[in-house]
């Protein structure tokens, strides 16, 4: 079965034919550790997950190489480490930062159902010549000068966009049409307004290593380029990240490779996932709905959600589409989970996974036909098979991992599922209570129904009496917001 990924640089979908099938490797920019990563970080950490999976069903385990980056040096760590740690040197201020949001993040990635990468490379472990030998910053800034591509001026190394002629092509911006703006700094030492930073000069408050060019810090692009080249060659498979990333921080990653080795192309394949909304509008802390995998993981919104309906959520909507994350979506991706799960506790896992589910991953991790075919196995009743797709793709199959959380909305006529108070509720127990409240109210026995009443408020359901067309009493539920 033949794998199609669509490649940006070439603005088309492609067979996959890797440089060697013994070795097949990806590289993913991974975050910058200043903060909590939020759930736009998550799509690129859930998509590629889902590829590096794929690869290795279709190439062995132990022939895929997955590099996912941590950048630990950078101008907004430094500042979030002198407003968080203001009587701390600043070094000591940034190791906290650092090492605190980067266990968060592996925590919450390992709660979204993702393989650990082969290799998670810090960017502050490759700035100077190693012992082992292997590519650091220093040294590919070297080789970029001595082949003519970068420059000194102003105290900085620069990259020379003029020295490639090519320059902008996984973007498709030209050089002579980027004009000096928001991402185009404009600098009076620079040759061109497009020339990037290699190596800037650090004060004496601001982390530094000493180079050839004087105590300083690197730019962001030369970090990717360098620890790619560490682990996967000068030349690899795939490198995949966010949208937004193409352009400046892709593009001058290529760049600067290519460059620096001399090579026709820095990754054959060039993966991007689309942006994520919330609720319609672009995630930001200025409209109210910034949130991170950690505060839906622990609570937003009232509810605290299993890591498997977010992961389940985000493959709703096929890699390279806009996303808009809704609580109406994350509740169905749950309550799907949960019918999903229902006896798959007592089934054996079965030795390979369904041709359907291959198929419409290889089809450039088509993620809603798979969910289909996912759907039809359901359908057909097909436990083994259900199961064996849903652990190679992350999810557990078990009803204990996702009910213990308060999640659902519903109303007694409807909702499949609720999850409150610590552990798993289905909706036919709420209204199994419920009519027997309606039983204790018709005898008058009013001590009986509100203490139903307050059991289900302890489970955090809220119920709301009514009365229908023909005036008998009605009740409907909803989980507390």
């Amino acid at each position: 079965m033949d794998l199609r990924l669509y490649d940006t640089l070439t603005r088309e979908k492609r067979s996959f034919v890797p440089l060697d099938p013994d070795n097949v490797r990806m590289y993913v920019c991974g975050p910058t550790v200043y903060d909590f990563a939020h759930i736009g970080n998550a799509r690129p950490v859930i998509v590629f997950d889902v590829l590096f999976r794929l690869l290795r069903h279709r190439y062995g385990e132990g022939h895929v190489t997955y590099v996912r980056n941590i950048t630990d040096v950078d101008d907004k760590i430094n500042d979030r480490a002198a407003r968080d740690f203001p009587g701390l040197p600043l070094n000591e201020a940034i190791r906290k930062v650092t090492e605190k949001t980067a266990q968060q993040f592996e925590a919450d990635v390992a709660a979204l159902g993702c393989l650990p990468p082969t290799f998670e490379p810090r960017a502050t472990d490759f700035v100077l010549p190693r012992a082992d030998g292997k590519t650091d910053m220093v040294t590919l800034i070297k080789q970029l000068i001595a082949r003519g591509h970068a420059y000194e001026a102003g105290g900085e190394v620069l990259f020379d966009t003029q020295s490639m002629p090519d320059y902008g092509a996984l973007s498709g911006r030209k050089l002579d049409e980027q004009l000096p703006g928001a991402r185009v700094a404009v600098d009076a030492h620079k040759k061109n307004p497009a020339d990037f930073v290699l190596w800037k000069q650090s004060s004496n408050d601001e982390p530094g290593w000493e180079s050839p060019w004087g105590r300083g810090r690197p730019g962001w692009h030369i970090e990717c380029s360098t620890m790619s080249a560490a682990y996967l060659g000068d030349v690899f498979d795939i490198h995949g990240g966010g949208l937004d990333l193409i352009f400046p921080h892709h593009e001058n990653e290529i760049a600067q490779s290519r460059c620096a080795h001399g090579t026709s192309a820095m990754a054959n394949y060039w993966m991007h996932n689309g942006f994520l909304e919330v609720e319609g509008d672009k995630m930001s802390k200025s409209l109210g709905n910034f949130v991170t995998i950690h505060e839906l993981l622990s609570g937003w919104q009232g509810y605290g959600w299993p890591g498997e309906a977010l992961r389940f959520n985000m493959l709703r909507t096929h890699y390279r589409q806009p996303i808009d994350w809704t609580l109406e979506g994350l509740d169905e991706s749950h309550k799907t989970l949960w019918t999903w799960y229902e006896g798959l506790g007592s089934v054996e896992p079965l030795s390979d996974v369904s041709a359907d589910v291959i198929a419409a991953l290889s089809d450039d991790l088509n993620t809603p036909q798979m969910i289909s075919a996912l759907h039809g196995l359901h359908r057909s009743g097909k436990k083994r098979e259900l199961l064996t797709a849903l652990a190679f793709l992350g999810f557990s199959g078990d009803r204990n991992k996702i009910g213990r959380v308060a999640a659902a909305v519903g109303t007694a006529s409807g909702a499949s599922t609720a999850r409150g108070a610590g552990a798993a509720i289905v909706a036919a127990d709420i209204e199994k209570l419920i009519a027997d409240r309606k039983e204790a109210r018709a005898r008058k026995d009013f001590k009986e129904s509100d203490r139903i009443r307050d059991e289900l408020a302890a489970m955090g359901v809220v119920l709301k009496d009514g009365k229908d067309a023909d005036g008998s009493p009605t009740t409907s539920w909803e989980i507390a917001r």
